[in-house]
This record gives C-alpha cells, structure tokens and sequence, in this order.
C-alpha cells in the first residue's frame, strides 16, 4: 500500500512538471515560439505594422529572429503598402505598433485624440532627385523644370515646395507633375533619362541600375539640413498605442531595444540584410538592396534626441500646412521618451 501511493505522488509530481514545462511556449507552424511574459503573468503578443519600404528594412533581422524562435519578445508582423491601412488599424486597437511616415504619426495622434505616442525614429532622409541632366547641381537648377514625384500633399511634396520656397523659387517656375505612385516615375525615367524625378529609396537605387544615363543629381536630405542647422528630414517613426504601453511596458522596452539592436545589425551587415529584405519582398533583387541600404539611413532614435528632432521637424510642415501634419502641433505626451 506504501509503494502504490509513493507511485501515485511521484506521478502527480511528474505531471505538474510537465505541464509547467509547456507554459512558456506556444507551437506556430509547428516550431515554438517564445513568449513575452509580462510581469502579472500573463502572456502577450505585440502585433507590428510596417510599411514595404525603408521602415520594414530596419525590422528584417528581427523579423527573422522571431521566426526562428530567438527573438526576445514575442511579435507578430504586417507589412503593408500605406500609411492609410495602418492607421484605422491603431485606432481599432488592432495595432500595437506601427511604423508611420512622420507626419502621418501626427495626424494619427489628431485622430486618435492622443492616443497613440512616438518611441522612435526608425528612418531619416531617404530622398532623392533622379535625372540624366547633368546640369542640375543645386535647387536652384530646377527653376523653368519640369519635375515628376508622388503623390500631391505625400511627404515628398512637401518637401520639395519647402526647398523651392527656401531657396526664393515660385511654385510658379517649377512645374511639378504628380504620379500615383514611386513605381510610376521611375518606369518614366527609365524610358526618359532626360526627365527629373523625385524618388525615395529603394526606388532610386533600383531606377539607376536599370538606366545607366540616370544618376542622383540631389540629395534631398542634404539640401534640408543646410537649411536646418544640419538636422535633416524626418522620414519614418515608431509608434504605440498609449494603453499598449500602460498594460504592457516591459514589452514595449524589450522591442524597442530589439528594434536598435535590427537596425544595426542590418547597417553593419549590409549584403547578409540584403538577402532579409529580398526574402520579405520589401526589394526585388539583392543587388539593388546591397546598394540602397546604405542610402536609407535606417536608425534608431529614441528619447529627448528623437524628441528634439522630430518636434523641429514637425514645426516646419506645420508652417508650411497646419493641414498636413493633422491641423495642430502635437502636444509633449506625443512624445515617449524612454
């Protein structure tokens, strides 16, 4: 009778540790995933949304860090091609984080009545003015021009009028033609080397190799920061939903430290991150990545410099078009400094 009942509590015990042995991890696809525990003990996925682009790039060693089980928090990727699917997304709940164009972060805060706040800047300038012709050196080259570009009222819009202004030109001696897409005047310029077009990377890498007489004739970043005492172009930052961070802050550290940690390897390890962006088909061909990587300049700005750089930014579009950047400044809570 002594040995039956020793039996059945070793048993017992065995089972116990069994079970609390398959807490902490979940089966995705048939290869375990680590979870972030949080410190009640609950278990919480952060669900990430990014655009194909600059923004994903810098996620690309984390991305593959999740998929082989390795990463230290616990994500869950979207990438998607506007800002416009995102949004709504975030102010659903059904986005943790995003990764927005600097100014879309600001409308989103307007929308959201607050709700969401910037923990990083992921990207700066990555725009760049794209032609055969030689002879533009300066903006002011552009004058009588004519210039193709993305959409109306889109970043590089705003951009380029704040330069030609700066610069004393009248929107009246630039004429600017508005495509529907990067894609759209890149295929124009290939056909066309003598025409000028504005384009982000890695659109700008990829229009170069396909068109030998296509070169950068500016650097749209470099041309803001002379104006700006070289601060340059804000292009993409990292936002969380407010209640996210309030529920979840551990994880909300964890990523973001992840986040530095992905965008560095992916700078230090250019042609291994090429290969990551190919496989996420953020680029086609891992000689155009190899190439525009280094050109993106994919960061990881956080705290009083992320917020020093992004509200002078933001200053700027708003003197511009207070429409742009959602009517308002943006209040100090708009700013997670971390």
């Amino acid at each position: 009778m002594k040995r039956k009942c020793l039996n059945m509590v070793l048993a017992a015990i065995l089972s116990a540790a069994v079970l609390c042995g398959c807490q902490g991890t979940r089966e995705t696809d048939g290869s375990p995933q680590k979870m972030q525990e949080e410190t009640d003990g609950a278990l919480v996925t952060v669900r990430i949304a990014s655009l194909k682009g600059p923004t994903t790039m810098g996620l690309v060693k984390l991305w593959q860090q999740q998929d082989e089980g390795a990463a230290e928090g616990d994500y869950e990727f979207r990438m998607m091609t506007g800002a416009d699917e995102i949004m709504p997304r975030m102010i659903k709940g059904e986005v943790d984080i995003a990764l927005l164009p600097a100014n879309a972060a600001a409308i989103l805060y307007q929308k959201s009545e607050g709700a969401v706040s910037v923990i990083d800047i992921n990207t700066l300038g990555v725009l760049y003015m794209v032609s055969g012709d030689r002879s533009i050196k300066r903006i002011e080259d552009l004058k009588g021009k004519t210039v193709y570009l993305t959409g109306k009222g889109t970043t590089p819009d705003y951009v380029l009028r704040y330069l030609l202004a700066r610069h004393g030109i009248d929107q009246g001696d630039v004429k600017l033609e508005y495509k529907s897409e990067a894609a759209e005047v890149a295929a124009l310029l290939k056909e066309n080397p003598d025409c000028i077009g504005l384009l982000p990377q890695p659109f700008v890498t990829a229009a170069c190799m396909q068109n030998e007489a296509l070169s950068v004739v500016l650097d749209l970043d470099t041309e803001w920061a002379a104006l700006n005492d070289g601060q340059g172009v804000v292009t993409g930052v990292t936002v969380v939903r407010k209640d996210f961070l309030k529920e979840h802050p551990e994880a909300v550290d964890i990523f973001l430290k992840e986040h530095q940690d992905s965008a560095r390897f992916v700078n230090d390890n250019v042609e291994e991150a090429a290969g990551m962006v190919v496989e996420r088909g953020i680029v086609e061909k891992a000689p155009i990545a190899v190439k525009a990587i280094p050109a993106c300049h994919i960061t990881c700005i956080k705290g009083t410099e992320m917020k020093e750089a992004l509200s002078d930014y933001l200053k700027i579009l708003f003197e511009q078009d207070p429409e742009f950047i959602g009517g308002l400044m943006p209040e100090d809570d708009f700013y997670e400094v971390r």
